[in-house]
């Protein structure tokens, strides 16, 4: 199978991170999985916690989940913790799009009775816990600490500089272990990136044995196992109905007049396939 990994770094600006992550993968896939990795090329890639550069680099995941249903690709995922677009992408897809937060979220609910957050700064932290609410699952988050990374680009240095990375990591250990005095089950952190260093530092759980979601590694197998899932169920486990629904044939066209060529794979009223169809249904209702 083919999966599409979504970043949301610039290449160049995190550089050692992506060679981290590049390891990762590979270590965590399954023999016959392949995994393209793809970060943000056209405008930002270095400070997503906030509002507006994140809207500015959704377009381009928005963009690549088209591209990746044209080059055959078997699922989108899309690896930040702030799951940008997904609820446009699953809207515009025909293959399953699953995303980080989302993913993490729901198997530490599998993991243990409650979840707890290690987010990265103040500025990230409201919108990861947006996420939790939208996404249902409140009443089982036990609690939340927080690191102190204002510039989340400084989370590179963590891949080369000992110093760095000891830093980071006795941050996010010391709000782990507050987690777990607070009665958390499990430890989800809130970020890729300190997941990408947790992982390569091999360090799978806090005080009392308790224990730390690696949502990188949740994210490819969930993925692997959704990939299967879909092939069983003919093509359709991703909903269309309502929530994910995209224009019907009898909208698309006047809709392409005003926003150009949206949702390629729909096919327009006055498209060959559209006509035979309303043409099958004339006559059967004569």
């Amino acid at each position: 199978m083919k999966l599409w990994y979504q970043s949301m770094s610039r290449q160049k600006a995190w550089s050692d991170y992506n060679q981290a992550l590049r390891r990762i993968l590979d270590s965590v896939k399954d023999p016959d999985t392949e995994i393209e990795v793809h970060g943000i090329t056209k405008i930002g890639g270095v400070a997503d916690q906030f509002h507006y550069l994140d809207y500015l680099e959704s377009g381009e995941v928005m963009t690549n989940v088209q591209v990746a249903m044209k080059r055959g690709f078997d699922a989108f995922l899309i690896g930040n913790i702030g799951d940008p677009g997904l609820k446009s992408c699953r809207e515009i897809s025909t293959i399953p799009v699953l995303a980080l937060c989302e993913t993490s979220l729901h198997l530490a609910c599998q993991m243990g009775r409650n979840f707890s957050l290690v987010t990265i700064n103040e500025k990230f932290t409201p919108r990861i816990l947006d996420n939790v609410h939208y996404y249902g699952l409140a009443g089982r988050m036990a609690c939340w600490n927080r690191m102190k990374v204002d510039r989340i680009l400084h989370l590179d240095a963590g891949f080369r500089d000992p110093k760095a990375r000891k830093e980071i990591i006795t941050q996010f250990m010391k709000a782990a272990n507050a987690n777990v005095e607070a009665g958390a089950e499990v430890i989800i952190p809130a970020g890729g990136v300190v997941m990408a260093l947790l992982a390569q530092a091999g360090i799978h759980h806090a005080d009392r044995d308790t224990p730390i979601l690696n949502g990188i590694t949740a994210l490819v197998k969930q993925a692997e196992a959704v990939v299967k899932i879909n092939r069983i169920m003919g093509g359709k486990f991703l909903s269309k109905r309502l929530y994910y629904a995209p224009p019907g044939p009898d909208q698309i066209d006047e809709i392409r007049k005003y926003y150009g060529n949206v949702y390629p794979s729909i096919a327009g009223g006055g498209s060959r396939s559209h006509r035979a169809v309303r043409k099958r249904h004339k006559r059967g209702n004569t």
